[in-house]
C-alpha cells in the first residue's frame, strides 16, 4: 500500500519532492502548502476509495480471471479463517471514557467543582504538559457514572494516574454527575464540601423511601425532581472495573503443561504473532 500512496496520491500533491533529486521538480518551495491536517484528510479520503477498488494484484486461484478490492479479500479472509477478538486492557477502557482537558495546579485538579489529587502527581504540579494545540494542558479522562475518580494522561512518561475525589469520604454510595449538577443547582455558590454532604443527604433520604403523610418523624420529602434524580442514580449501572493484566503465555502455558501430556502429539507449525496496532506509536513516527 505504500507504493500506492507514492504512486497515486503523494505525487500528485503540491509540494511533492520525489524520492530523488532527479525527480524533484522545479520550484517546489514556492508552490502553495497543505497542513498536515489538511494533508491526512485528503489522505484519508483516498484511502476510502483505495480500499473500495479492485487492484490487479488481488487475485483469487478460484476466481483468476477477476480482480477485488482491499475490503473483498480482507472480507473473504475473516469468512474463511475467521478472527481472534482481543480482550481489552485496563488503559484501553480508560481511553474509551470521555475527555477534557485541565490544568494541573498545586492542589490537583478540578472538574465541575470537584478537586482531585494524589501523590503521584507531585512531579506534574503546575507544570506544561507539552501539548501545544491544547495550549499545554493536561489530558483527563473522566467516568460520567462514577465521581469517585478521574485519570490523568502522563505526557511526559506515558500511562494514567489515577485520581481520587478528595471529598470521597463524606459520600458512602457512590454516584454519578445527573446527581452533582442537580445538587449544584439547587445550591447555587455552596462549596465543594457542602455540595458533597447534600449529595449524601439527598441519597440517604432517597433509600429510607418516602415520608408517611401522619408521622413524617422529622424527616422531609423529596421533590419530584429529587425522587427522578435518585432513582437515575441508583439504576446507573455500576462502574466498570478496570480489568486486570493478562498472565504471561508463559505462565499459562505452564499451568496446562500436565494435561498437555495426556494429548497426542500432533505436528504444529510455528505461530507468529501479529503485532498489535498502537496509534499514538505511529502518530510519533516520521513517516
Amino acid at each position: 500500500m505504500l507504493g500506492s500512496v507514492g504512486t497515486l496520491f503523494a505525487q500528485f500533491v503540491a509540494g511533492y519532492t520525489g524520492f530523488n533529486a532527479e525527480r524533484r521538480g522545479r520550484h517546489v518551495e514556492q508552490q502553495p502548502l497543505w497542513s498536515l491536517l489538511e494533508l491526512q484528510e485528503l489522505l484519508d479520503e483516498w484511502i476510502v476509495v483505495w480500499q473500495s477498488q479492485p487492484h490487479d494484484g488481488l487475485r483469487d486461484p478460484l476466481h483468476p480471471g477477476r480482480m477485488f478490492s482491499p475490503n473483498e479479500k480482507y472480507a473473504a479472509l475473516v469468512e474463511t479463517a475467521g478472527y481472534v477478538p482481543v480482550a481489552l486492557s485496563a488503559d484501553d477502557y480508560i481511553e474509551l471514557l470521555p475527555a477534557t482537558w485541565r490544568a494541573i495546579n498545586a492542589y490537583g485538579v478540578k472538574i465541575k467543582h470537584r478537586t482531585y489529587d494524589d501523590q503521584a502527581l507531585n512531579p506534574l504540579r503546575q507544570q506544561r504538559s507539552g501539548a501545544k494545540d491544547r495550549k499545554d494542558l493536561w489530558e483527563i479522562h473522566y467516568d460520567p457514572y462514577d465521581v469517585s475518580r478521574i485519570w490523568v494522561r502522563d505526557h511526559w512518561k506515558g500511562g494514567w494516574i489515577t485520581l481520587f475525589w478528595k471529598q470521597l469520604h463524606r459520600v458512602a454510595a457512590p454516584f454519578g454527575e445527573l446527581a452533582w449538577d442537580h445538587t449544584r443547582r439547587t445550591l447555587p455558590g455552596a462549596s465543594e464540601e457542602q455540595l458533597a454532604d447534600a449529595v449524601a443527604d439527598l441519597l440517604q433520604r432517597a433509600h429510607r423511601g418516602p415520608a408517611d403523610s401522619g408521622d413524617t418523624g422529622g424527616r422531609v420529602r423529596l421533590s419530584r425532581r429529587d425522587r427522578r434524580v435518585a432513582a437515575r442514580t441508583k439504576s446507573s449501572p455500576p462502574s466498570t472495573p478496570i480489568a486486570p493484566e493478562a498472565p504471561p503465555a508463559d505462565r499459562l502455558a505452564d499451568g496446562e503443561e500436565g494435561q498437555a501430556d495426556d494429548a497426542p502429539k500432533e505436528n504444529i507449525a510455528k505461530v507468529i504473532p501479529m503485532p498489535i496496532f498502537d496509534p499514538f506509536t505511529e502518530a510519533d513516527k516520521r513517516w
